[in-house]
């Protein structure tokens, strides 16, 4: 019997140390009252022995997004296993310490609108973090899960179980998706009543992407798409692998290696577009606690849209 215990004993400890080498992709749950499903798992970099933790990252428990409550749906607010599940507010993940903020540098502008679009074909998802340039604090969130409008039911179904149903969370999309255009309604109403946008181009604002692809290229092409004219406040943005370049002398070719080289250990689930979206901020407060001056690097131009200038002379091409 002291031998059977034993052996249980290492089998168990064994399998905890198993599960604390991974970070789980819970399946979300829908917004009615259906039973939570099991959760599934996926290794993950933020506890591979290569990623140390950032000196300038507090100490917090991550949990997976509500994708309802990112979109203002969750209904489940009153459930304390969901809420013990699931992180109902971002920023508490993205704090910085406020006696690191000295460090910080004088920006150009207010107010950072960190967007990582997900979608080959068409755009299927559309998060932005805003974050202030002073304390590095997320003031708010716009998350939007994008139906698209130009495929059939079929394709659109294989297309969303390709891409969102290895993360299991393609119920929540199909849940919440909406067309394209009425995303960038929600989002002009959101920027304005953050008093971003009067209509023309961003206020004490700027995007930053990780490259060039998701305001340069996918943007105009899904407004060809949506029948929508480009709005005016997606001229210019910031590529913050160009000015991670330039300030640390050295190539990134993705948010994977930014996060390598920088030794921020990657948090939930790679191309989810929420998650993605908050491990760029993650890198653009390091880059700014670092004393970055975090530029424009793309401008369009007014009379020709489809012609880009790349302000930064060492740039990723």
């Amino acid at each position: 019997m002291a031998l059977l215990r034993a052996s249980l004993l290492k089998m168990t400890c064994h399998r905890n140390v198993w599960l604390s080498s991974v970070t789980p992709l819970t399946v979300y749950p829908n917004s009615s009252s259906l039973p939570l499903q099991p959760p599934m798992f996926t290794l993950s970099a933020s506890e591979s022995p290569s990623h140390s933790s950032s000196s300038h990252e507090p100490q917090f428990r991550w949990k997976p997004m509500c994708l309802y409550h990112t979109q203002g749906k969750c209904n489940k607010m009153d459930d304390p296993v969901h809420i013990e599940r699931f992180n109902h507010d971002c920023s508490r993940e993205l704090q910085v310490a406020s006696a690191e903020r000295h460090k910080i540098c004088s920006q150009n502008f207010d107010f950072f609108l960190v967007l990582d679009l997900e979608g080959r074909v068409e755009i299927l998802e559309f998060p932005v973090l805003m974050i202030s340039a002073k304390t590095m604090q997320v003031e708010d969130i716009f998350h939007r899960f994008v139906r698209p409008t130009e495929m059939s039911e079929q394709r659109i179904n294989e297309y969303i179980e390709g891409k969102y149903g290895k993360f299991g969370v393609d119920r929540v999309w199909h849940d919440t998706a909406v067309p394209f255009k009425e995303v960038i309604q929600q989002f002009e109403a959101w920027l304005m009543q953050r008093q971003l946008w009067k209509g023309g181009s961003l206020d004490g604002a700027a995007f930053v992407t990780c490259g060039n692809w998701d305001l340069k290229t996918k943007v105009p092409q899904q407004c060809q798409v949506s029948k929508l004219k480009l709005p005016p406040y997606f001229m210019e943005w910031i590529n913050l692998k160009d000015v991670y370049l330039n300030f640390y002398k050295r190539r990134a070719t993705g948010m994977i290696t930014m996060m390598k080289e920088l030794q921020i250990p990657l948090r939930g689930s790679h191309h989810l577009g929420i998650d993605d979206t908050k491990n760029i901020t993650r890198v653009l407060q390091h880059m700014l606690l670092d004393g970055a001056l975090i530029q424009i690097t793309a401008r369009r131009n007014p009379k020709t849209p489809a012609e880009v200038n790349f302000l930064f002379k060492h740039r990723i091409r």
